[in-house]
């Protein structure tokens, strides 16, 4: 969808111009934000895993605060990018 979103916006300006009051709709921003929402969190567990590789965080008290920690910071992230699409 977003391949063909691209290909409409660059094939015209009238396309551009419907490309674009189609992502000004409440439902694309919710989409965009959810999808924003799902990266966020992976890529944070993502770093939480490769911190755990390098040996920091592999007991089980350092696995509970790396999860507090992963769940805290995707929680500013997620507000953030919010801000950022609405």
């Amino acid at each position: 969808m977003l391949l063909y979103a691209l290909d409409l916006s660059l094939a015209s300006e009238d396309g551009f111009e419907q490309v674009k009051a189609f992502l000004a709709s409440p439902l694309a921003k919710l989409v965009s934000w959810g999808l924003l929402s799902a990266l966020l969190y992976h890529l944070v567990a993502g770093v939480r895993h490769l911190i755990m590789d390098m040996g920091i965080g592999e007991t089980l008290e350092g696995g509970k605060l790396g999860s507090k920690i992963v769940i805290a910071v995707s929680a500013v992230l997620i507000v953030l990018a919010g801000v950022w699409v609405w």
